[in-house]
């Protein structure tokens, strides 16, 4: 066992406890058996659900018992959002998305020894529940003017959308999950988002009730936001996802090489598994060479590994070389190079066209005017080769895979040529 709530601390993770003197207590004693819920509102997690998933980790790593809860039940129903009512997914798109997320979640905990891990589904105690029961039973021991009191469902109260009993109702869930798991594995602690809160306490409210000799705990994990203000996880296009079908592993390298100097060191200390000494020596680096970028080449390829593997890292690392000249294009793989030229700025042609044509076309420069002076000051490139002559016209054997040409002025700028059908 370590004194994990430290470790925690030094990382930016404990934000929030019931009582942290007792929890630390009964952390240092453990082995604690927890759960932090996810709820499939969507086809994959996303790299803000990444916070909670590496919490997890890191817990049964310290030696105490995981129950990671994928919503089969709160899913269907949705943690209420500040703004508007959730859109509701029938009951066959939930389960597949529930089976999704625990494919997802699995690969990153232990499923053996003394502290194994146990996947489990909320629907498996709410199913079989009537209504009347879930009143009675649960629904009895919940005081309304404290629920009110929740920041989600105070926003949507003073709004003109309202909120609906459905998502009023979601905190009983959430606290009837908590009970269950407490009776069933002799769970004592809950994780999850400082967002969560209300959620959180509101399952130790209803395990006092019911259980009045139990001892149990909440903490908390902060928010996290970008030094923009927007919401961490998020991008112009929407979410980044974990499944490589719905974010290819180039754009989720992508993602955290380019993420912004000023929270790098935030991101490494709450998402790295890297010692102490070894982000201290990183976050010198990067402070010294900030250009360098140290901690976000260190950052991406530690959680790409972690999430797709060390086979997809390295083939995306060879890409990212690879576009800039410094490596092979020709040995890349069809989808590690389509998933790279998909970021950027790119062009469909029908037949090959000078080179010029083709850099004006894609917006590398201007004008063909200004393409020419490209090509004859030796700042044009196709596929890594320099090119020579302002009349040059490529052929069809330098397609990559029989369909792109990378294009290249200077060391920086990039843009990708697809001939849809060559002539």
């Amino acid at each position: 066992m370590t004194d994990i709530v430290d470790e925690l601390k030094w990382r930016g993770l404990f934000a929030l406890s019931t009582d942290e003197d007792a929890l630390r207590k009964a952390l240092a004693d453990g082995p604690v058996t927890f759960y932090c819920g996810f709820d499939p509102t969507a086809a994959s997690l996303h790299v803000g659900h990444l916070v909670q998933v590496l919490t997890v980790r890191r817990l049964q790593q310290a030696g105490h018992r995981p129950l990671a809860l994928v919503g089969g039940a709160t899913g269907q129903i949705g943690d209420p959002r500040p703004t508007a009512e959730r859109t509701l997914n029938d009951p066959e798109t939930v389960a597949n998305w529930v089976a999704r997320l625990r494919s997802q979640i699995e690969p990153f905990l232990s499923f053996e020894g003394e502290n194994a891990a146990t996947m489990v589904n909320n629907l498996d105690w709410t199913a079989g529940m009537s209504a009347i029961e879930f009143l009675r039973d649960i629904g009895k021991h919940f005081r309304v003017n404290k629920m009110l009191t929740k920041d989600s469902v105070a926003r949507r109260l003073e709004s003109q959308e309202g909120i609906s009993y459905t998502e009023f109702s979601y905190q009983l869930l959430q606290g009837m999950d908590f009970l269950e798991l407490y009776r069933r594995y002799g769970c004592t602690l809950q994780t999850g988002g400082s967002d969560q809160w209300g959620n959180l306490t509101a399952g130790i409210d209803l395990i006092h009730r019911l259980e009045p000799d139990a001892t149990v705990h909440a903490m908390g994990t902060p928010l996290m936001l970008k030094s923009d203000g927007t919401k961490f996880g998020k991008s112009e296009g929407g979410a980044v996802w974990l499944d490589p079908t719905m974010t290819t592993p180039y754009a989720f390298y992508q993602f955290w090489l380019n993420t912004d100097d000023r929270d790098i060191t935030t991101y490494m200390r709450i998402l790295s598994f890297k010692s102490r000494e070894e982000l201290e020596e990183i976050e010198k680096q990067t402070e010294e060479r900030p250009q360098a970028r140290a901690a976000q080449r260190a950052l991406a390829e530690e959680l790409t590994t972690l999430v797709h593997g060390a086979d997809q890292c390295a083939a995306v690392i060879a890409a990212s070389k690879a576009l800039f000249g410094q490596g092979e294009l020709a040995d890349l793989d069809e989808a590690t190079l389509a998933a790279a030229l998909s970021e950027l700025p790119r062009v469909e042609v029908s037949e090959l066209g000078p080179v010029v044509d083709l850099f004006a076309e894609v917006g590398l420069v201007a004008s063909k005017s200004a393409a020419r002076r490209t090509v004859k000051e030796g700042g044009a490139y196709v596929n890594n080769v320099k090119v020579a002559a302002e009349d040059a016209v490529p052929a069809r054997e330098d397609l990559l895979h029989g369909r792109w040409l990378v294009l290249r002025r200077g060391k920086k700028n990039l843009a990708a040529v697809e001939v849809t059908a060559a002539g």
